[in-house]
């Protein structure tokens, strides 16, 4: 099937130059500089481009002026697989890394498994992640261990500790450790309460200080906001600015935040070599209110496989060499950020594993009008849950309306199954057309046993591979 590639023109002569520029470029330069912008819990409306009227983000407008936004961008409904996927190029099932893990977990992101970072290493890259990891917190797991050259993040998500500081043992009834602040492998500080308010501003500096210093490239950096999950910590800079509330004032920091590494960028010259990708991990925490984002016309929200659980506000900014003012309708999603990042620094992705990306670099370079990858699979857990192709989506089983508590889980499509919805005219996931489509329906039955048959639709498959284990995990403490 197709799926089309909308040029969407604003801004128009900017856009036009920067299509021009784009069009006439046969070459892209060798090693560019690479950025990504992982924002935490962030809603497909929650920015200014993709429809928001309550945030106010004239950084992330700018940069979908200059750049193209993805419209079809996926990941998967919660933080940790969401993050996994982006590493390796893989559904999070995959790397057995398919729901969230907590402190003191006993797995993480496998050693045997190829991540972004250290391919790009192999290239020459300098590598940093700076912010939100969570794919294993034990420092056997931590990012230095996983191709990044430093980090300087919160090991997990900001609501899993905190709850005690300043001793060298959690002690007795404790559930949750103290909430940790590490630089490379190292606790050297716990971020309880209001200290997490510097902590969007402590990023934003790390991150500008690496561009900085590693200006002469080739380098990586991930950008993992803490922001804007719950709790919400905006700086004192940003409160009460927003017309949000907290969450609008966070939204607002990760936008500054986002200007500042654009226009370092631009200071020291190095935008047009420099590709810059933002997204978010998976939809908005709709069960927290207005300490919560908001999908815009999406269905559902995080911990759910409709589009508001996995579909992302997106956007691909390299200035000469993504065309500006463009939309990108072409499914496209966070597995495909490592083959095609490789592929733009010069290297090729090992075969020795399977992943699941493609490289999309000819659709961001305006190259290409169709994806390489036909197909989206819908991972909820190990359990797969829909399949998209082109306009099409088809449901196999019932999917969470949103994120409730356990027990109040509001079932949001009811049998009969499998339901389908045609996503370019039914954006919300309203009317199931399966009845009309029969023949649609077969070719998507031929995709889910596909998938079966390598990782598995509800237990696991033959293409699962084993996470990273250890024994006898230890809360991450500072030393004494």
């Amino acid at each position: 099937m197709r799926i089309g590639l909308i040029f969407v023109w604003t801004a128009a002569i900017f856009a036009t130059a920067g299509i021009s520029r784009a069009a006439n470029s046969s070459t892209t330069p060798p090693h560019p500089n690479l950025v990504i912008i992982y924002v935490d819990d962030m809603g497909y409306g929650d920015i200014e481009p993709f429809g928001s009227k309550l945030n106010r983000t004239p950084a992330c407008n700018r940069m979908a002026a200059e750049g193209m936004k993805l419209t079809s961008f996926y990941c998967a409904p919660v933080c940790t697989p969401s993050r996994a996927q982006m590493l390796t190029g893989c559904y999070a099932k995959r790397v057995s890394l398919p729901q969230v893990i907590g402190p003191v977990s006993k797995i993480g992101l496998s050693s045997q498994e190829h991540t972004i970072a250290a391919l790009l290493k192999q290239q020459g890259y300098a590598t940093q992640c700076i912010g939100k990891w969570h794919v294993g917190d034990q420092p056997q797991f931590l990012p230095i261990y996983r191709g990044f050259d430093h980090y300087l993040g919160l090991p997990y998500s900001n609501d899993m500790g905190g709850e005690w500081d300043g001793a060298t043992e959690v002690p007795p009834g404790k559930r949750k450790p103290p909430l940790p602040l590490v630089r490379d492998d190292k606790v050297i500080d716990t971020m309880n309460g209001d200290k997490q308010n510097v902590i969007e501003a402590m990023y934003t500096d790390e991150a500008v200080k690496f561009i900085r210093e590693h200006q002469a490239g080739p380098f990586f950096l991930y950008l993992a906001h803490t922001a804007v999950h719950v709790p919400l910590h905006p700086g004192k800079e940003f409160q009460g600015k927003s017309k949000n509330g907290k969450y609008g004032d966070w939204v607002e920091e990760v936008d500054a935040s986002t200007g500042r590494v654009l226009d370092t960028l631009r200071e020291l010259k190095l935008a047009e070599n420099t590709l810059v990708l933002f997204s978010s991990d998976n939809g908005p925490w709709l069960m927290e209110g207005d300490q919560g984002g908001i999908a815009g016309p999406l269905r559902g929200g995080k911990g759910g496989t409709y589009e508001g659980g996995m579909r992302e506000p997106t956007m691909a900014w390299w200035p000469g060499h993504v065309p500006a003012g463009v939309t990108c309708d072409v499914v496209t999603g966070n597995i495909d950020v490592l083959p095609t990042f490789v592929k733009l620094a010069g290297g090729t992705v090992p075969d020795d594993r399977k992943i699941d990306g493609v490289d999309i670099s000819a659709l961001l370079l305006g190259q290409a009008k169709e994806s390489p990858r036909k197909v989206q699979y819908y991972f909820d857990g190990n359990q797969l849950q829909a399949v998209r192709c082109g306009p099409w989506k088809m449901a196999i089983m019932p999917q969470r309306e949103r994120n409730r508590p356990v027990g109040q889980q509001q079932p949001a499509s009811e049998p009969p199954f499998p339901k389908l919805y045609n996503l370019d005219t039914d954006i919300g996931e309203t009317t199931d057309v399966a009845a009309q489509h029969p023949d649609v329906i077969k070719t998507f039955h031929q995709y889910v046993a596909e998938i079966d048959k390598d990782l598995g639709v509800k237990g696991t498959g033959p293409g699962v591979r084993p996470p990273g284990k250890m024994d006898d995990p230890k809360p991450l403490l500072v030393k004494k």
